[in-house]
C-alpha cells in the first residue's frame, strides 16, 4: 500500500485538520467530526445537511459554504457519520427554519441519519431526510437496499443548497430535493480498485486487461466484468442504461456529469465528456449544463461515472446561482 498518510487509524481526523488550516473560511469539528460553514447558524433559513463515509472527498465536506451545504460529517473511510455526529452539526447548523437531510442510500448512512432525525424531532427540530437514489447499475448490492445513491447527489446538494441560500422554506427545498432525486440518474465504472487505508489491500481485483462496468463508489461490484474497449464504447456503455432508465424525450434539456473515480486524469475525463455529449446530442437531447471534474471519487480509484439530470428552467436557475465552497464555486 502507497498512500501519503502517517496511520491508517487517523487519516481523517488528519485530513480535517489540514482542512481547517487550508479552509479558514469553515470551522472544522474532530470530536466529533463535521464542517460548518463559519456564519452558521444563520437565522431564518433552512440549513442543508450531508455526510457519509470519507473517501469521497471532495462530497461532502468540500461542498460546504453559500449556495450549497450548511454542514457535512464525515465518517470513517468508506464508513457512515455517526447519529451524534449528525446531531452536533445540526445544533452548529439550525437556524430555526428547520434542517434538510440529505443522505445516499446506502444501508449505515440511512439508518444513522435516519435515527438522527428522530432523535432531533425528540427536541422538537424539524428535521427532513431525502434519500439520493442515482445509481441505475444495480437495484440491490452489499450496502443497500434499492439503488445506490452516487455522483447524482451533488447536483441534489448544489440544486437545494442554492434554494435555502435564497431563503426558499423547508417545503420548498425538501420538493426542489425530490424533484432533482426523481430527474437524476448515474452509471459508472472502474479501470482499477481502490485501497481502503485501514485494509491494505484493494477493494477487489481486475485483470490487466478488465474493467468492472456499474461499480458503487465504495468499489462494490456492478454489472459485469469485460475487457477495456475504446472511450467511445466505454461511454455508450455507461449512457444506455442511464437513458433507459427514464423516459427522455427528444428536445429535453440535461446536465451532464463527467465524474473522476480518484485516478482519472482530466485528459480521460474530457475525452470521455465529449463522447457523452456527442451521443447525447445524436438522440436528441441538448447538453444545457456540463460539469467535468474529480468531485465524488472513491479514494485513488482509476474510473469514470457518468450523471444526467433532466433540467426544467427552476432546476437551472439553481444550478447556476452562486456558489462558494472548497471544491465547487462560480458566479461570487
Amino acid at each position: 500500500m502507497k498512500k501519503i498518510i502517517n496511520d491508517p487509524a487517523t487519516v481523517v481526523t488528519e485530513a480535517l485538520h489540514g482542512m481547517a488550516a487550508a479552509h479558514p473560511d469553515l470551522r472544522v469539528h474532530t470530536d466529533p467530526a463535521y464542517v460548518v460553514r463559519a456564519d452558521a447558524p444563520i437565522r431564518g433559513r433552512v440549513a442543508v445537511i450531508s455526510g457519509g463515509g470519507s473517501g469521497h472527498e471532495p462530497l461532502h465536506c468540500g461542498f460546504v459554504g453559500p449556495g450549497m451545504l450548511t454542514a457535512a460529517c464525515p465518517g470513517p473511510v468508506f464508513t457512515s457519520p455517526t447519529p451524534d455526529q449528525v446531531q452536533a452539526a445540526v445544533a452548529s447548523a439550525d437556524g430555526g427554519a428547520g434542517v434538510l437531510l440529505l443522505v445516499k442510500n446506502y444501508t449505515g448512512d440511512v439508518l444513522n441519519f435516519e435515527t438522527a432525525a428522530e432523535l432531533l424531532a425528540a427536541d422538537g427540530v424539524d428535521a427532513r431526510t431525502v434519500i439520493v437514489d442515482d445509481d441505475v447499475a444495480v437495484r440491490d448490492s452489499l450496502f443497500t437496499a434499492g439503488r445506490r445513491g452516487v455522483a447524482g447527489t451533488l447536483p441534489v446538494e448544489k440544486i437545494v443548497g442554492a434554494a435555502a441560500e435564497s431563503g426558499a422554506d423547508l417545503d420548498t427545498c425538501e420538493r426542489l430535493a425530490r424533484t432533482v432525486v426523481a430527474s437524476v440518474r448515474t452509471m459508472g465504472l472502474a479501470l482499477t480498485p481502490c485501497t481502503v487505508p485501514h485494509a491494505g489491500e484493494p477493494s477487489f481485483t481486475l485483470g490487466e486487461d478488465e474493467i468492472e462496468i456499474g461499480i458503487g463508489i465504495h468499489g462494490e461490484p456492478g454489472r459485469e466484468k469485460t475487457r477495456l474497449a475504446p472511450a467511445q464504447d466505454l461511454v455508450r456503455k455507461l449512457l444506455q442504461p442511464v437513458l433507459d432508465d427514464l423516459e427522455w424525450q427528444q428536445g429535453d434539456r440535461v446536465l451532464l456529469f463527467s465524474n473522476s473515480m480518484g485516478g482519472t486524469p482530466l485528459i480521460e475525463l474530457y475525452l470521455a465528456h465529449g463522447s457523452a455529449a456527442a451521443l447525447l446530442t445524436e438522440r436528441g437531447l441538448l447538453v444545457e449544463r456540463s460539469l467535468v471534474g474529480p468531485y465524488v471519487t472513491s479514494l485513488e480509484m482509476q474510473g469514470i461515472s457518468l450523471t444526467l439530470l433532466r433540467l426544467t428552467d427552476e432546476l437551472i436557475e439553481w444550478w447556476d446561482a452562486p456558489v462558494s465552497t472548497p471544491a465547487l464555486r462560480w458566479g461570487r
